[in-house]
């Protein structure tokens, strides 16, 4: 017979997400919470991300609201430096379960059922160690794994393997890195991108490398994106900037190349121009050691690969010898169809400012215990912005987080969380009441009304292919 658990939100997922929306429901309600999740403890992926990894955002800006990670300093040296520091996968998985463990749990209104798949047509919970089921009776279900991330190193590679190949998922590059000459390394977002990075910090030669790139992307220049604490710092100015280069462009293309020109946007090479977009942040030092590389395969997807030759989408190119294939392709920003946040008894947490979604989660969280409207309104504050794919999606983030803003200013809730969230990139320890703030604050605003017809205008150029 199954357990029957009462609470006011069941919260299926205990990721990022969840927990940042979790931890604004404590904050500002008296509500409790029952959280399922598949894991043995918190953190979703960064149990499975590869042990290199670390934040491509700043730590000060990541994580809940109520508990600081890392410790608000810049680095010193590394290829990091002058930028916040960049939490280790190790240190964000051990910073969600110490939320768990001193936080949630001791509050008494947080029930965390781990090791439990949730079936979401029978509504019901089984702990897939004891078998147990576990039965709810909840107001609201909150979905947090609709963004559902996915590392390498859950699941097989997507291409074909030949007798007397050998490929590894990303994790294991760091074991198996002394027993072979040459490294390929199959994808070129994020992942890819640090499995270079990790080979040339530990001293491999950058012609040991070969690089498969199905295609270039776009990235962040981390120090734009880099949080400040007055309101004409960098992430302020970074969005700004966007909004000045729509209102001064003549066309799609003159849109990115402005942005480029006014580095607001990096690529890895100018002799191929990027077609995709990913949410990762470099700085220039990092940019100088990723173009040390020069064996970049740019024939398409990786299909099989052999001892002697790879097989891709675009022809066949032979394989260096005595190499390892680097699997670093999974999808990490899955493309999924927006949603209404906000549906009867179910919230579906999605991302409302682009790359955010922790941040995103805390913000749907705010919008849920304290604006008194009814769903339509909390709809059209919590606007999902899709995550980022192609180049084209890279403008209608922008758009749509223009038109949030613009909606966000408009809700008094909205702005006093915005000024008091630790995670905001633009507000920690902003003083809303300073006059020239309030100025600023304002021609930003008309700023933003002003150039959103016009990406609009550059949207529908682009979808246009002109």
């Amino acid at each position: 017979m199954a357990e029957v658990i009462e609470a006011d939100y069941l919260v299926i997922g205990a990721g990022g997400m969840g927990m940042a929306f979790v931890d604004e429901i404590l904050t500002h309600s008296d509500a409790t919470v029952v959280m399922v999740d598949k894991n043995f403890r918190p953190g979703g992926h960064w149990n499975y991300v590869y042990p290199f990894c670390r934040l491509h955002q700043t730590s000060t800006c990541y994580g809940v609201n109520s508990t600081e990670l890392g410790g608000d300093r810049r680095d010193e040296f590394g290829l990091n430096k002058g930028c916040y520091e960049l939490a280790s996968g190790s240190e964000v998985v051990a910073y969600f379960d110490n939320v768990m463990q001193r936080r949630f749990i001791p509050s008494g209104r947080v029930k965390f059922l781990s090791m439990c798949e949730y079936d979401k047509d029978s509504g019901r919970a089984r702990n897939t160690v004891s078998g147990g089921e576990y039965e709810f009776k909840v107001k609201k279900t909150v979905d947090s794994t609709y963004l559902n991330v996915t590392v390498p190193s859950q699941r097989p590679p997507t291409f074909d393997v030949a007798e007397g190949a050998k490929a590894v998922a990303v994790n294991d590059l760091p074991r198996i890195a002394p027993y072979y000459e040459n490294f390929v390394i199959v994808g070129s977002g994020k992942t890819g991108m640090d499995a270079v990075l990790f080979l040339l910090s530990n001293g491999i030669d950058p012609d040991r490398i070969t690089w498969v790139m199905p295609a270039d992307a776009w990235m962040f220049d981390r120090f734009s994106v880099d949080p400040g604490r007055k309101f004409s710092d960098p992430v302020t100015q970074y969005t700004i900037g966007i909004l000045e280069c729509a209102l001064e462009a003549k066309s799609y293309r003159d849109f990115y190349d402005l942005l480029d020109g006014r580095e607001l946007i990096k690529q890895l090479d100018r002799n191929h121009k990027p077609t995709r977009w990913r949410c990762a942040t470099f700085t220039e030092l990092e940019l100088e050691q990723l173009r040390r590389v020069k064996n970049i395969i740019r024939m398409g997807y990786v299909e099989a690969v052999s001892p002697s030759e790879m097989t891709l989408s675009d022809g066949v190119c032979p394989a260096p010898a005595n190499a390892v294939y680097v699997d670093c392709a999974a999808d990490g920003l899955p493309k999924v169809p927006d949603t209404k946040v906000f549906d009867g008894d179910k919230i579906t947490l999605q991302t409302v400012r682009m790359c955010q979604q922790v941040y995103s989660a805390g913000f749907i969280g705010n919008v849920e215990c304290n604006v008194d409207a009814d769903e339509d309104r909390k709809n059209e504050l919590c606007h999902p912005v899709p995550l980022p794919y192609l180049e084209i999606d890279y403008l209608r983030c922008a758009l749509q987080n223009s038109k949030n803003m613009a909606v966000w200013l408009t809700e008094p809730a909205v702005v006093k969380w915005i000024n008091e969230a630790r995670t905001d990139l633009f507000s920690p320890l902003l003083d809303f009441e300073d006059p020239e703030v309030a100025k600023s604050i304002q021609a930003m605003g008309e700023l933003i009304q002003e150039a959103i017809p016009k990406m609009e205008v550059l949207l529908e150029e682009g979808m246009r292919g002109e």
